[in-house]
């Protein structure tokens, strides 16, 4: 899996070298601040695909003494990373774009110059797109922020397009600046969410769609002896996955029994994600004053009360410190 990682990272890598030079070529014979824009984000792609290459090197790494939840955390700092650097080249052609507004450069060779962005925009496109896929199947951050990351390029590249076409046609040089001015703050926006998705992840934030992938895991191997689960956290770095929760079981079992159903929750956990994925269980015994009500056991030996509810497990109650009896209370 971190061979394939590698692989996609110094893919997007070369191509981000090749299309930084066609773009700047681009503006060379052009003159447009417009088409500066695209070629500046292309030196953040490179950077951002070396950093990323580095980052999937790091995060492969198993875990040590100094390190125990092993080193995925890396891959959100790489995230973040891009994501400032898009913020800078964004305000850097803010301000490119306002200085040739008043002092505007004599625009040349724009037919030339559509066709290199033209072709530019297909290739990050396509390597985009891959990106992203590969990035959902390996469980990359890193990966998936790349590709998201050619894909806005491809986006503002089009639109791009259509711009400069619009200032071939029609002759109106001064919406140059203009169109370098809404682009940037386009790229300010992309920049700020992979920020905001590095630090979420950086500060252990819950993640929704982990969190729910697990729920739907535990429900759908659901035992009548898994009376609740509770106190369920989940946290996942860049390919690893970490789930900490609270099973209770009936009070009666011993020992041995309760590791077995331990084991077995753990092992579907496992089984079901293709990365590295570490759980820890903590077995609660049930109060049957206040369980039986919503114990699906049906032959249960000690039963004081009649089953009289099924609690639905969810997100929301599964991650709350407390036995599912409190909802019954409130």
């Amino acid at each position: 899996m971190e061979r394939e990682k590698s692989f996609w990272i110094k893919i997007s890598f070369l191509v981000s070298v090749l299309l930084l030079i066609v773009k700047f070529y681009s503006f060379y014979i052009t003159k447009s601040t417009a088409i500066l824009t695209d070629a500046l984000e292309s030196i953040v792609n490179v950077v951002a695909a070396a950093f990323a290459s580095y980052s999937i090197y790091l995060s492969s790494r198993p875990r040590d003494d100094n390190h125990p939840y092993g080193h995925g955390k890396i891959e959100f700092f790489s995230a973040g990373v891009e994501g400032t650097l898009i913020m800078l080249a964004g305000l850097f052609i803010i301000y490119q774009s306002i200085y040739n507004f008043f002092f505007p450069n004599e625009l040349e060779h724009l037919v030339e110059g559509i066709v290199l962005i033209t072709l530019s925009g297909f290739v990050n496109g396509v390597v985009g797109m891959l990106l992203v896929k590969k990035g959902k199947q390996l469980n990359s951050i890193a990966l998936g922020a790349s590709g998201k990351h050619l894909l806005v390029d491809t986006m503002t590249s089009l639109l791009l397009i259509v711009g400069v076409l619009v200032m071939y046609l029609t002759n109106l040089f001064f919406l140059d600046s203009v169109i370098a001015i809404l682009f940037s703050l386009y790229i300010l926006y992309s920049g700020y969410g992979l920020v905001r998705k590095s630090v979420a992840g950086l500060m252990d934030e819950a993640d929704p769609v982990a969190v729910e992938a697990t729920v739907d895991v535990i429900n759908r191997h659901r035992k009548p002896n898994w009376i609740d689960v509770h106190n369920m956290r989940v946290q996942q770095y860049g390919g690893d996955r970490h789930i900490d929760l609270h099973l209770t079981l009936p009070y009666y079992l011993d020992l041995g029994q309760v590791h077995d159903e331990v084991e077995e929750l753990e092992q579907i956990l496992e089984e079901d994600w293709p990365g590295v994925m570490e759980v820890f269980v903590h077995a609660d015994p049930c109060i049957p004053e206040k369980c039986c009500h919503y114990c699906q056991i049906t032959d249960c030996p000690v039963r004081k009360f009649p089953m009289d509810i099924k609690i639905d497990w969810n997100a929301n109650n599964m991650s709350k410190n407390q036995k599912h009896y409190h909802e019954l209370s409130s």
